[in-house]
């Protein structure tokens, strides 16, 4: 059984990581940069156990959300998890809360040579949430809404889109980022999971409801975040 547990936290967007910066002092939490990305790192002890928590605002995108999730994974990170906004598709509403059982990347396409939409050779392209930690989340927020997340690099703001991400992938939300981490975590064999709050319904009006939330820079996301990794004391699971 260990007795340090390191989590890595990406958040993707300047407005969601606003209030952890925020909280930068009543977490005494010191400055820990990803190359010229802000990054902060702080602790909670107990007993005599420790979680060491690494936050990165990664920036937009897949190909930010890989390097930072990289970047995590080479630190020693024993846990990664991210957070942000995202647009419902299916089963969901704005404001509620959810958690990716699996990710998938919509908008990687090799049809033109012959493979399905998304398919991958030589490799999985379905990314499947670690099941412990899913458990986990669930058990301390029963309030998530479990289901498929989509990402891509692009934003989703078209009824098209949303039902061509409802019919072929059975997705819940999509986003920019949760896939790529996925992809990392799955790789290296680290625990993953996205808690995404829903912005908007990706269709036609979906930027003026996702821009209206965004610029809140409500700490929701992080709360939960927060407390969810303070809970991870009580669940021996994680530790071993």
């Amino acid at each position: 059984m260990k007795d340090v547990l390191r989590v890595g936290y990406i958040v993707a967007d300047e407005d969601e990581y606003a209030p952890l910066r925020n909280m930068a002092d009543k977490l005494s939490a010191k400055r820990s940069d990803f190359y010229s990305r802000e990054g902060h790192e702080f602790s909670y002890s107990k007993g005599n156990k420790t979680i060491i928590v690494h936050s990165i605002l990664c920036g937009i995108g897949m190909v930010n959300a890989t390097a930072a999730a990289t970047f995590l994974a080479g630190c020693g990170a024993d846990i990664i998890l991210c957070s942000g906004l995202s647009g419902g598709i299916s089963g969901i509403k704005r404001g509620e809360l959810t958690v990716g059982t699996e990710y998938i990347e919509h908008d990687f396409d090799l049809t033109p040579l012959g493979y399905e939409m998304c398919s991958k050779p030589l490799q999985k392209y379905v990314y499947t949430a670690d099941e412990k930690l899913l458990n986990v989340l669930c058990d301390v927020y029963p309030e998530l809404k479990r289901g498929v997340i989509v990402s891509g690099d692009c934003f989703v703001g078209d009824n098209n889109k949303k039902e061509f991400l409802k019919k072929t992938f059975n997705a819940m939300s999509c986003d920019m980022e949760s896939a790529a981490v996925a992809y990392v975590c799955d790789l290296a064999k680290i625990p993953f999971a996205a808690i995404r709050r829903i912005s908007d319904d990706a269709g036609n009006d979906a930027v003026d409801s996702y821009s209206e939330m965004n610029s809140l820079r409500e700490d929701v996301l992080i709360n939960i975040l927060l407390q969810a990794v303070k809970r991870f004391f009580e669940y021996d699971l994680l530790w071993k």
